[in-house]
């Protein structure tokens, strides 16, 4: 049977009222106008002829690990470039997701940013893969995304792209909803000095030096960011607003550089240093009767140096290796009276409960690592077929006194692989998928994938999409040897100084899972997107719909805190929907809008007997917690007169955990490029429609019309 056919019938096979639904979204497709130029048959599918100009299509380099135009990618790609982030005035990196359909991006906790696709996530994004210039980047024992400790600088940003969908078939384990895939401009891009300075409301602050140079042999830029902020204003305790600690303050320093050794093979090298604190309000944030805040203090670096080699034009390979390591200390003093805290002791215990309370040092220290090495080769076979393949192989370290009881060990070794093959100009077919075997589980997992795309007039494209993916568990949630050694602890508890108390002796042995093995989860996905330009008179309109069919089996969900344990693979979640991304560019104007529709059904597969159904119902909730219904954004940038460039652009969610975001941005910058400089000025408003909070209600804005101004130059 037919790749094709395949996929025809699993359409087929759907439900009658989703086939029906997703009828209607390609009929708003059909409805568009047609395209007034024809086409040319000397042209490349790849090209765009408009008024007898070319432009070439949009290329993605994410979805397959090829360079493939969108009318050939399997998939559903979003790109958001360096560009488009700096003149709609974006403030922070998470924030850039907004622009992305399906994406809904929040806070947690104190000011800890989450970015997340189609939900699945209590809080943490365990289910997405980001990486930087190809490095991973998630955390290696938690497995989710630390936004304001990411070492990239807005301005060094060429372009993001965003896999929307599973992409395990190439990135392996965590692209288990989808890739974000960051990619910073080249040295040799960036030559000479620039310096950026950003200042705002709530303690915003965000500084930026770069300096660089570039010559026949090479290029290279040393950059440093500073981002601080105050976070919200106020959190709710007793029913009383009070101020909020959860600010953060980092410095990131980022060295990047290329030498060429010839015209075929090049050595890239990539370092960074990180610190700074991320500051815990000891109310939200704090554990076991905390008294002073438990801010973290960072420190992570990274290293990475890729060799690029080829035979051929049409031969072409890289090598690469990385290691990045990230330590957090987090300490905090805390003082429980005595008659509470002997309840966490053994019975026998002979300690008093009237001669003051228990005062001591708890901390949550870590340190986690990965080293990964990688090797890629691309071949070109004919304008027909390319393919492209690779194996790779990463450890993670995880070092913890408090999470892991010391230190630890994940391996992961893979293959992957992936065909295109164009046997006619109005079709592509592409076929890969990824062998990895991981020692969280002990075991190996496939993930395929495979995709008809149908090319009409050369800039429209109808793709049918099956793809699978796995998750394991992550570090914390498969081997937790989770406890607490206080120091520094006062009389009359002195003897308990060092003294380890596990958590497992704290949870509730009847309902605990702490200990237990999990397994792995997997999604099958489904996915029937169209992508078209068309011309009108002098504009250019882009379009791209998807819809999708995705099945999520044995998913982990639960409780995991000092007093109960409970996560088990015991849901299967339904999601269905569809998302739209259209654009229209014509002389000095950009607009662009989104919108994802998502449907989540969710069910308690575990065992029945473990849970009452309240606590069924609630493992079934945990999932939806960030799982939005409608989103959408809108943007317009717009040249004027006298240098000028203005920008708006409207983002809102609905809804999460029965709360809305609706905030507009206004920016108006006026540029000057002189012979030897160039400088930027420039304004900008955040204005909040929803007087509530967003997400949680103690993220609390008071004014809800932010102000932020920017200064740059560059020589």
């Amino acid at each position: 049977m037919s790749v094709s056919t395949r996929l025809q019938l699993s359409f087929i096979n759907l439900p009658q009222h989703r086939q029906f639904r997703f009828v209607l979204v390609l009929a708003s497709a059909a409805c568009l106008p047609a395209q007034a130029q024809v086409s040319d048959p000397a042209l490349s599918p790849d090209i765009l002829a408009i008024d007898g100009e070319l432009f070439e299509l949009p290329e993605v380099l994410t979805t397959t690990r090829l360079r493939q135009s969108k009318l050939k990618v399997p998939g559903t790609t979003t790109i958001i470039t360096g560009d488009m982030i700096r003149d709609l005035g974006v403030m922070n990196l998470v924030e850039v997701f907004r622009l992305v359909p399906g994406m809904v991006v929040g806070d947690h906790g104190s000011t800890n940013p989450v970015a997340t696709y189609h939900g699945t996530s209590q809080y943490e994004q365990r289910r997405l893969q980001v990486l930087i210039d190809g490095r991973t980047a998630y955390r290696a024992s938690l497995a989710d995304v630390d936004w304001i400790a990411m070492p990239v600088a807005l301005e060094n940003i060429e372009r993001i792209e965003v896999s929307r969908g599973p992409n395990s078939a190439a990135y392996g384990i965590n692209a288990f909803l989808g890739t974000v895939n960051i990619i910073t401009r080249s040295p040799e891009d960036t030559a000479g000095v620039e310096a950026y300075a950003a200042s705002g409301s709530r303690g915003y602050l965000r500084t930026f030096t770069s300096v660089g140079d570039t010559n026949p042999g090479g290029s290279w830029r040393l950059s440093y960011e500073k981002r601080k902020s105050n976070g919200f204003d106020s959190q709710l305790e007793g029913g009383e607003a009070i101020p909020f600690h959860d600010g953060h303050d980092t410095n990131n320093f980022n060295f990047d550089s290329i030498l060429k050794i010839d015209n075929r093979h090049s050595f890239d090298f990539r370092a960074g240093v990180l610190e700074g604190v991320n500051e815990e309000d000891k109310f939200k944030s704090g554990k076991l009767g905390a008294v002073t805040h438990p801010d973290i203090l960072m420190d992570d670096y990274y290293l990475q140096i890729r060799f690029n080699g080829s035979t051929s034009p049409n031969h072409f390979y890289h090598l690469q290796a990385s290691y990045q390591d990230q330590k957090r200390r987090q300490r905090w003093l805390v003082n429980t009276p005595a008659e509470e805290f002997v309840t966490l002791l053994p019975p026998d215990n002979t300690f008093p409960t009237d001669q003051g309370p228990f005062i001591a040092v708890l901390n949550e220290d870590r340190e986690e690592s990965r080293q990964e090495f990688e090797f890629q080769d691309t071949v070109i076979v004919n304008p027909e077929l390319q393919l492209v393949s690779g194996l790779g192989y990463r450890k993670d370290t995880f070092d913890s006194e408090t999470f892991f009881n010391g230190r630890g060990h994940n391996y992961q070794s893979r293959v992957f692989a992936n065909a295109e093959y164009s046997p006619a100009r109005w079709v592509t077919f592409n076929a890969g998928g990824n062998y990895e075997r991981t020692t969280t589980t002990g075991e190996g997992y496939f993930s395929p994938r495979a995709a008809s795309n149908f090319i009409f007039n050369d800039n429209h494209v109808l793709r049918f999409v099956f793809s699978r993916a796995v998750r394991t568990p992550d570090a914390f949630e498969q081997e937790p040897d989770w406890s607490y050694r206080p120091a520094n602890v006062q009389p009359p508890f002195s003897a308990l100084d060092g003294v380890r108390f596990r958590v497992a002796d704290l949870v509730d042995p009847q309902t605990s899972t702490l200990g237990e093995d999990l397994e792995e989860e997997w999604i099958t996905s489904r996915e029937i997107s169209y992508f078209g330009q068309f011309h009108l008179d002098n504009a250019l309109f882009s379009m791209e719909v998807r819809y999708f069919n995705d099945d999520l089996h044995d998913m982990i969900s639960g409780v995991i805190n000092e007093e109960e344990w409970t996560i088990d693979n015991n849901v299967d979640l339904d999601q269905e929907g569809f998302e739209v991304e259209t654009s229209l560019e014509f002389s000095g104007t950009m607009l662009r809008a989104t919108y994802g529709y998502l449907d989540q059904d969710g069910r308690y597969v575990g065992d029945p007997t473990s849970l009452s159904e309240s606590d069924q119902q609630y493992a079934v909730d945990l999932l939806g917690r960030l799982s939005a219904q409608h989103s959408g954004s809108f943007a317009w940038i717009q040249d004027l007169p006298m240098d000028l460039t203005s920008s708006a652009a409207f983002y809102w969610t609905n809804e999460v955990r029965n709360t809305r975001f609706e905030r507009a941005d206004f920016r108006l910058a006026k540029r000057v490029d002189a012979l030897n400089y160039s400088y930027v000025l420039a304004f900008t408003i955040q204005h909040y429609l929803n007087p509530k909070a967003w997400i949680s209600p103690d993220n609390r804005i008071e004014d809800h019309n932010q102000f932020f101004a920017e200064a740059g130059i560059r020589f």
